[in-house]
């Protein structure tokens, strides 16, 4: 048998109901017509500024974009004067689904954006009359599909154009359902050059030819087109500009005044004050773009969303691309961004910007140079910056658990309350250049309330030397701390966990060392067996402390496994399986201990059992937990009470 040669066939397709299907599925906002017709309608104009450079011929008038409303009518229209098509490009670049005038001219001139993947300004093509050489040509429709986004919003569609230097004109014109005409058009009815987009608005539409509409739509999606933009309202009505044809951004830093920049901070975040700081730079070398940043001085309403998304704008030349995109870590989500490149890929709907190497870079390069931003802040201006971490210091510290290779950075941000510095403002550089003879650790506290941080009895023998310890009271704080190896070499230590490695620390009033080596109380061991066997299945062990000074006891975790208030998170969190019994450490020297130690071998046992519960109940209760039995709690101390009543005063 011969093998039967195969042969190749084309796709067929239904052109109807593909264009319909592409329509109505690839863009999920109506108001996406206008910025595509604009994006096209400023691409013409920069198409035609390139080619005037070899041809003095095309050096008209000033570019601009005209948007007319007839409401009587029922019709849009969008004019540039730009480039124009000939009948040939009507028809290869409307009436072929896909194809790109805007690729198509990009090949010719050697610079498709494949070709400078890696951001180098090194386009060299020549213009095709060989004289100058290529700048960077700044145009955005590439996918061929933009245009026909207009069908969302029109029941038929008619184009009036007239190439540069011709003296022929067409109207193409098609209702989106798999056929369009071209025919020649008188030249009094065409542009001078350019093109003119009509669209005949459906029912369903008609508030598309609202001035009001309009105008949202050019500010919020197209106001940085390198085009002015003017709206004329109605028939004859006198032109009123949307967009002068270059955003706040793209102008020198030398040129805006501060009111310029509170305004445009107002405007992209909806908020009335004042930023804390703004941050313009223009980025060139390997990838070139142009960044605006504010960092609001009031909390934004939705910092704490769950989902903490920031608010970032994202443009690619000139043309929003997303106002909700993730160019910032979620650790800088307060602040205000707009970024603007024409180094990025989209997506065929330029809804949604592709993940790249080149926007990864982007983001990482934005990042640090706000980091730095904020260190030159607190460095300059103290006092200003001391309100930015007062609003937005417990957001950026969920960048040292999350952005390990930021924590350097954000170490010199920091600023933390302590023991000695209970009202905030601390540095780690300050507490270090503050550490204690013998300390070789930095010593942490956490908790859920500052207030109570700064009076918890794990801190006593601590203070007795002087010893300074970090009070942290966002629950973000028991992630990093955990995860962290350290700063200028030394380990953060929880004063909560393990032994509290401090006596070899000396005491700031030398008075307690008299007692250092006095006798323990007389059947302290025994007592602590017998706390340890009536508290068992709640505690791993009950031991001395050199933590405590005033207190009879605290709570601690086990060296090993998570800290106290970690494992609370996580078990709130439903994150937790088999809960760490805590370690109590008792004061042998408070007088409750000394009398407790004193009823070893009375036939009291109800009584020692009772006070036992209700010291680590009290424990539980200076932590911010609750007895570990209510009802039982409530019965031991009633009886305790009833006997002291009931003892006769001395």
């Amino acid at each position: 048998m011969t093998e039967a040669a195969g042969q190749s066939q084309a796709f067929q397709a239904d052109v109807a109901r593909l264009l319909h299907l592409m329509v109505h599925s690839i863009y999920s906002d109506r108001d996406i017509f206008l910025r595509e017709l604009l994006s096209n309608a400023a691409d013409a104009c920069e198409k035609l500024r390139y080619e005037a450079l070899a041809n003095a011929e095309f050096a008209a008038a000033p570019f601009k974009i005209v948007i007319a409303l007839d409401k009587e009518a029922g019709v849009l229209s969008v004019e540039d004067n730009g480039v124009g098509m000939t009948r040939e490009e009507l028809a290869d670049s409307l009436g072929t689904i896909a194809r790109s005038g805007t690729r198509a001219f990009l090949d010719r001139l050697g610079a498709r954006p494949e070709a400078t993947e890696g951001g180098d300004d090194a386009e060299t093509a020549e213009a095709e009359a060989g004289a100058e050489k290529n700048p960077h040509v700044d145009l955005i429709g590439q996918f061929g599909i933009g245009f026909y986004s207009a069908f969302m919003v029109a029941d038929r569609v008619d184009v009036y154009s007239r190439r540069a230097g011709s003296n022929e004109a067409f109207v193409w014109s098609s209702d989106g359902k798999g056929a369009f005409t071209i025919a020649p058009l008188a030249l009094d009815q065409a542009p001078e050059h350019g093109t003119r987009v009509a669209l005949h608005i459906n029912e369903s539409s008609k508030e598309y030819l609202d001035p009001y509409k309009i105008e949202q739509i050019v500010r919020e999606h197209s106001s940085a087109l390198a085009a002015p933009i003017d709206l004329v309202e109605s028939p004859g009505a006198e032109p009123r500009r949307l967009s002068d044809g270059q955003a706040l951004w793209t102008k020198p830093k030398s040129a805006i005044k501060p009111e310029e920049y509170a305004d445009f901070y107002h405007t992209i975040s909806g908020q009335f004050d004042e930023p804390a700081l703004t941050v313009h730079w223009r980025a060139e070398g390997r990838h070139e773009y142009t960044v605006l940043a504010f960092v609001p001085s009031s909390r934004p309403f939705d910092l704490f969303n769950p989902e903490r998304h920031g608010r970032g704008k994202l443009y690619v030349r000139h043309v929003l691309i997303s106002d909700d995109a993730e160019i910032l870590p979620r650790w800088l989500r307060f602040v205000r961004i707009v970024v603007d490149s024409a180094d990025l890929p989209l997506n065929v709907s330029r809804e949604m910007i592709q993940e790249s190497p080149v926007f990864g870079a982007i983001k990482k390069a934005v990042a640090n140079r706000l980091l730095q931003e904020l260190v030159k802040l607190s460095e300059s201006d103290p006092a200003k910056f001391a309100e930015v971490w007062k609003h937005f210091g417990v957001v950026l510290k969920e960048g040292l658990y999350e952005s390990p290779e930021k924590r350097d950075a954000l170490f010199d941000l920091a600023r933390f309350a302590s023991s000695t510095h209970p009202e905030g403002g601390r540095t780690l550089k300050e507490y270090v250049a503050g550490l204690k003879e013998n300390q070789t650790a930095i010593y942490y506290l956490l908790g859920d309330d500052l207030k109570r941080l700064a009076a918890s009895p794990q801190l006593e023998g601590f203070a007795a030397r002087g010893v300074e310890v970090l009070l942290l009271p966002d629950p973000i704080d028991a992630f990093w701390v955990g995860t962290a190896a350290g700063y200028d070499g030394k380990p953060f230590k929880s004063v909560t966990q393990g032994a509290a490695d401090i006596a070899s620390i000396p005491r700031v009033d030398p008075k307690p060392d008299a007692d250092k080596d006095a006798p323990q109380p007389a059947n302290l061991a025994a007592l602590f067996a017998l706390m340890k066997q009536t508290l068992e299945g709640a505690v791993e062990e009950v031991r001395a402390s050199d933590r405590l000074a005033q207190s009879p006891a605290c709570l601690i975790a086990p060296e090993r496994g998570p800290d106290r208030r970690l494992e609370q998170l996580l078990a709130e969190h439903g994150q937790l399986g088999a809960a760490t019994k805590p370690i109590l450490e008792i004061n042998p020297k408070h007088p409750l201990i000394e009398a407790l130690a004193g009823l070893i071998g009375s036939p009291d046992k109800q009584k020692i059992e009772d006070i036992t519960w209700l010291i680590f109940d009290e424990a539980r209760l200076m932590e911010g937990e609750k007895p570990q039995n209510a009802s039982d709690f409530a019965t031991r101390l009633t009886r305790i009470l009833i006997e002291a009543a009931a003892r006769p005063a001395a």
